[in-house]
């Protein structure tokens, strides 16, 4: 029989390990929170060869004090709390004390610490969790941690790393989500020697959601907030058009805290279920702020999973909040799209981010080799350049003024022929920023549509049409079919209405088939549902699992219009089923409603209940290719106006476009 004996500290340390260091971008996310932990405004990632090679992170923090460097690699040593109780007020990202520990075991690690109170820092060394050497060195105040040779003592690691470009690619994904989860801290983003992005630390989150996904996603997205008694929702919700077929670009932090969770993910689509079609998905930056003592972090080392105390309560007030937020805006998509809305430019950076020290040393190094050369009467490369720009600009300037203008005389035939331009054209003017890069003779500067985006390559695609701007005055409403005027019907399936300077175009089956969805689902939500009787019942078997969610969820299906009884030995009798949905095969139906509520709560109706009305709806609604009078048509609008939700069928697509008259005559060449 095997002897029980004791690891030592080294395999245990590289165990350990592997729950907290799967990747290079797991490294950097436990550094980059350390660094926020420790009152950083500003903080520099750079890496090279996907930070399999080498990691640097560089904050302005606090800074850690001399006696407690080496405790600080020490398993389960830490600030941030002295005992569990202090789990039930966390307000830190980090509480484990393990990340220190667990990268110096896997890795060689150099760390370089100054605090405000000392005059010079500590440079540490380790490998494989050894001590190499303990210093005192100059350095600026803050923390620097060099990481390099990732899994170097653990080969089978290694071994299953991706490639340096897909791994750069999860550090990069990981800095997205941390710029996103503070927006009140600038972040510097380094690969291979050049910048990827940097962030200003000022606080708007509109402006990284530019940086990251550029100006069109940004232009897509609503600012949102709402404060509810131990829940506070707040940043910005695209519009349907930004849907997407993966739940990527659900981003959603808790405390702060970028985690991924199923029961945040299924609330905020509950929410947008109204306007997403199947498969398709929002796309979302929401701040949840919860009482740090209604949210467990401690589930799991990679703290990426958290779990609420009242799950059912957070799901519904996530998803009631949404969903109405979403009916009071104007959802009605522009059949062309309108002027580009550029935003802003960004202000300068409130933070300067902090460099690699060494690089500084570098700097002035060459900053006084150039003054010395200065000294001997000569000017330096970029004050001739400079001075060279300056020069022929004025000149160009100088020209522009004294030049006389020159009327614009129009023959009499001109002025009657139709295709004559007389719009004005200005003569282009030199553009210095260019003329720099050529005297340098550096490369051309990158355009400037996409210059600090992020994702400037793989711009998100945005399904067009756009949304019609959600602060106009709404267009369907009870008021505004006063002034509707009925043109006419094409293709025997779109009716296009004249209302001020708009012109609508409604779907006829997508409209109807949306009246009839909302009647069917009132008479279920309400509880006004007849039910029929089967004879003889359908017996169905269930686990312990599905017949606790029975238990707990027996009213729920009585008011859907089911009669269930306990029929013995593990199963079930159906014995009466809502007559509304009598057609479908009710054990299938019966057994996905279980399923459904087995996996997360669920508020109102459930999906499954809400995809066979909608089945029903589109089978029972006046088609495409049919032709409608125009009393009917009169009266679908009249029933589309007194939704709640008359903007998308229950599949999602829009019921209703739009085009202005604005768009109209643009197209016409009638606005230039």
């Amino acid at each position: 029989m095997a002897k029980i004996h004791v690891l030592d500290n080294g395999t245990i340390d590289k165990i350990a390990a592997g729950e907290v260091v799967e990747r290079p971008a797991s490294v950097i996310k436990e550094l980059v929170e350390n660094a926020i932990d420790a009152g950083a405004t500003a903080v520099t990632v750079e890496i090279k060869e996907g930070g399999i090679e080498f990691i640097r992170v560089t904050d302005n923090g606090a800074g850690i004090e001399k006696s407690e460097v080496r405790n600080a690699f020490m398993r389960h040593a830490t600030s941030k709390i002295t005992q569990v109780s202090d789990l039930l007020k966390l307000h830190s990202l980090g509480f484990r004390g393990e990340a220190l520990s667990s990268i110096a075991a896997v890795s060689k690690v150099e760390l370089i610490t100054k605090t405000k109170e000392d005059m010079t820092g500590i440079r540490y060394c380790l490998e494989g969790a050894q001590e190499v050497s303990y210093e005192e060195i100059g350095a600026p105040e803050g923390t620097t941690f060099i990481v390099r040779n990732l899994f170097f003592n653990t080969p089978v690691r290694r071994k299953f790393l991706k490639t340096a470009m897909t791994e750069g690619s999860y550090v990069t994904d990981l800095l997205e989500h941390l710029a996103l989860s503070r927006p009140d801290i600038s972040i510097k983003y380094v690969l291979n020697g050049q910048t990827k992005f940097f962030t200003n630390g000022d606080g708007d989150l509109k402006a990284i959601i530019y940086r990251i996904y550029g100006r069109d996603i940004a232009n897509e997205m609503i600012p949102f907030q709402t404060v509810e008694e131990d829940l506070v929702l707040e940043g910005f919700l695209g519009k349907p058009v930004l849907n997407r077929a993966n739940r990527n670009f659900e981003n959603y932090f808790v405390n702060s805290r970028y985690i991924r969770n199923k029961l945040v993910s299924k609330a905020i689509e509950e929410g947008y279920q109204s306007y997403m079609m199947q498969h398709r998905y929002p796309f979302c930056v929401i701040h949840i702020t919860v009482p740090p003592e209604n949210v467990d972090v401690n589930v799991h080392p990679n703290k990426m999973e958290v779990r609420f105390a009242n799950q059912n309560a957070v799901y519904q007030k996530i998803a009631s909040n949404i969903a109405q937020f979403l009916a009071n805006q104007e959802m009605i998509p522009e059949a062309a799209p309108g002027k580009d809305k550029a935003l802003k430019p960004e202000a300068e950076p409130k933070v300067q981010a902090p460099e690699p020290f060494e690089k500084e040393r570098i700097q002035n190094n060459l900053l006084r080799e150039e003054s010395s050369y200065n000294h001997e009467g000569k000017a330096s490369k970029h004050e001739e350049v400079g001075q060279f720009l300056y020069n022929n600009k004025v000149a160009y300037y100088n020209k522009e003024e004294a030049a006389p203008q020159k009327e614009q005389v129009v023959s009499p035939k001109e002025q009657d022929d139709f295709f004559v331009d007389n719009r004005v054209k200005e003569e282009p003017k030199p553009d210095m920023n260019s003329l720099l890069h050529k005297i340098l003779g550096t490369d051309k500067p990158s355009e400037p549509s996409n210059l600090g985006v992020i994702k400037a390559k793989e711009q998100i695609i945005i399904e067009k049409p756009e949304q019609l701007n959600f602060f106009d005055e709404k267009i369907l409403t009870r008021e505004a079919k006063q002034e509707y005027r009925i043109v006419g019907q094409v293709f025997d399936t779109y009716w296009i209405i004249e209302y001020r300077d708009k012109m609508l175009m409604i779907d006829q089956h997508a409209a109807h088939e949306k009246v009839k969805y909302e009647q069917i689902l009132k008479r279920v939500a309400s509880q006004d549902t007849l039910t029929q009787t089967l004879t003889p019942p359908i017996i169905i078997s269930v686990t312990a699992k599905e017949a606790d969610v029975l238990h707990n969820y027996g009213k729920y299906f009585a008011e859907l219009g089911f009669e269930i009884e306990d029929f013995g030995m593990n199963a079930y009798a159906i014995r009466g089923v809502p007559y509304d949905l009598f057609s479908y095969d009710m054990k299938e139906l019966f057994e996905e409603i279980l399923t459904e509520l087995s996996e997360s709560p669920v508020k109102g109706v459930p999906q499954i209940i809400r995809e066979k009305i909608a089945s029903m709806a589109c089978k029972a609604a006046v088609k495409g290719n049919n032709s409608l009078t125009y009393e009917e048509a009169d009266k679908l609008i009249e029933q589309l106006l007194e939704l709640d939700n008359p903007y998308n069928c229950p599949h999602g697509r829009p019921t209703i476009i739009t085009m202005s008259k604005y768009e109209i005559e643009k197209k016409f060449k009638r606005i230039v």
